[in-house]
């Protein structure tokens, strides 16, 4: 698909750099050996159109015998969207779903009403050296979803549409953008796309769309004669027509947004939820740990460990 040249690619100069609403810096966390920068959700911003997490996940090597172990454990609320530029991830979920999350893909899981997954780097893949670089972010659900049952959806690489031209390659992974639009239904409103820009070349942020944000996750991009290097994210007011142009190393970048929620979200451990009272629920569900009968079930196939509920 070819991009469409009527969009302006011009960058806005001067007194436009208003048009950032906020910019983010991400904070560290360090997941016990593993480090990811966390943008959202953030002191003086909880969400970017539906996003309310957003984790960058590595640069990371790992030894042979070494990768992640993220145990079973639960959401709710939430759709879980993992898209990795380097290495794999296997996921197992309560629904039965046995999926290795490979780069390029696009993985949707929505809790609704309840879920439990595991994400590991595990099996044959621990007989060498492994590499892991990539983004995951969660979607607050709305309020007519969140007890909805829960969902897996899974898009390859190669289903996923694809624009180039003009020093830019953008790869559609939810929703719609510049024409094109994603092939997995989402649970509102929303865009999520990575775009790689040759140096120099220009890249408008979409103008349909209420909430837009822009993560740099390598190289830099200048926005009104701003410069804003990788580790950051910067959120635009909305109606703003804007583009943002690459430095001269490149740039690679995520953008996502889409409507606001009809509220704000409580967030707790990995619940999302529009009343507090949900998340009380959930966490009884969890602590009960009534695997056969109760609202949260052991994911198929790795229901040997889990992660407690936080005290």
């Amino acid at each position: 698909m070819s991009w469409n040249p009527a969009l302006d690619p011009d960058c806005p100069m001067g007194d436009d750099i208003d048009a950032i609403e906020t910019v983010i810096v991400p904070r560290a966390r360090d997941l016990g050996g593993f480090e990811v920068r966390r943008a959202l959700p953030a002191p003086k911003r909880q969400m970017v159109g539906p996003f309310i997490f957003f984790d960058q996940m590595g640069p990371a090597e790992f030894l042979t015998g070494k990768g992640i172990d993220v145990r079973p454990h639960p959401h709710i609320g939430l759709a879980t969207v993992t898209y990795l530029h380097r290495g794999s991830i296997h996921h197992r979920d309560s629904l039965g779903t046995d999926n290795w999350i490979t780069p390029g893909s696009v993985n949707l899981m929505i809790a609704g009403h309840g879920i439990t997954h595991s994400e590991r780097m595990d099996g044959a893949a621990r007989a060498a050296p492994q590499s892991l670089f990539g983004i995951q972010t969660w979607v607050a659900l709305p309020e007519a979803a969140e007890d909805a049952p829960a969902a897996f959806v899974h898009a390859g690489a190669a289903e996923l549409p694809v624009l180039e031209g003009e020093g830019k390659t953008v790869r559609l992974i939810l929703g719609s953008a510049y024409g094109a639009t994603a092939p997995i239904e989402t649970p509102s409103e929303m865009f999520y796309l990575d775009a790689q820009l040759a140096p120099g070349a220009a890249l408008p942020l979409p103008d349909n769309h209420e909430d837009r944000g822009v993560y740099v996750l390598e190289g830099a991009v200048t926005v009104a004669g701003q410069v804003f290097d990788a580790g950051r994210m910067m959120v635009f007011r909305p109606g703003d027509r804007l583009s943002m142009q690459a430095g001269p190393q490149g740039a690679r970048l995520m953008v996502l947004g889409g409507a606001t929620l009809g509220g704000p979200r409580h967030i707790w451990w990995n619940f999302v939820a529009s009343t507090r009272d949900r998340i009380d629920a959930a966490k009884e569900a969890w602590r009960a740990g009534d695997w056969a009968h109760g609202r949260f079930q052991l994911p198929v196939g790795d229901d040997a460990e889990f992660i407690p509920l936080p005290e």
